[in-house]
Order: C-alpha cells, then sequence, then structure tokens
C-alpha cells in the first residue's frame, strides 16, 4: 500500500471503517481494535491479490475497498479455520 499514498493516521481510521464495515457484512462479532487490525492487513492482502491480476486502488477509496475486501477474505479464512 505504499502507492496509496496514505498515512499512518488514515489507514488506521480507514481501516477501522473498512474492518466496521467487513464486520457488519460477515456478521460477525469483532471490536474495535479488531476491526481497526482486519482493515489494515485485509487492505495489504487484498492490494496484493488485486495485484496478481493487475488491478490496483489508489487513495481513500481504493485503501476503503480493499481494506474491506481484505478484512472480508481474512474473516471468511478464519471460520473455515475454525469449523
Amino acid at each position: 500500500m505504499e502507492d496509496a499514498q496514505v498515512g499512518w493516521i488514515a489507514a488506521i481510521i480507514i481501516g477501522g471503517f473498512a474492518g466496521w464495515f467487513a464486520s457488519m457484512f460477515m456478521k460477525s462479532d469483532t471490536g474495535i481494535f479488531m476491526n481497526i487490525i482486519l482493515g489494515i492487513i485485509g487492505a495489504s492482502v487484498a492490494s496484493f491479490l488485486f495485484s496478481l491480476v493487475g488491478v490496483s486502488f489508489g487513495g481513500w477509496l481504493g485503501y476503503l475497498f480493499a481494506g474491506f475486501v481484505g478484512a472480508c477474505i481474512l474473516i471468511w479464512g478464519v471460520r473455515a479455520v475454525r469449523s
């Protein structure tokens, strides 16, 4: 996400929103701290996966979308491992 030009504070805020949206969408019971972690790590995971197929996002909206998609992937992965 280096090329997204999103600073650390913005990444935490946007990651929190992305994780929160994903938590609501996937109906998981995570707290605010876990939402932030899911959003930030999810954005990194989704950016990597999207770059494999040649898609790149930039800016705050791109980071939010990538964070949402990545957080959904992470929630799904945790659920798959647990069951």
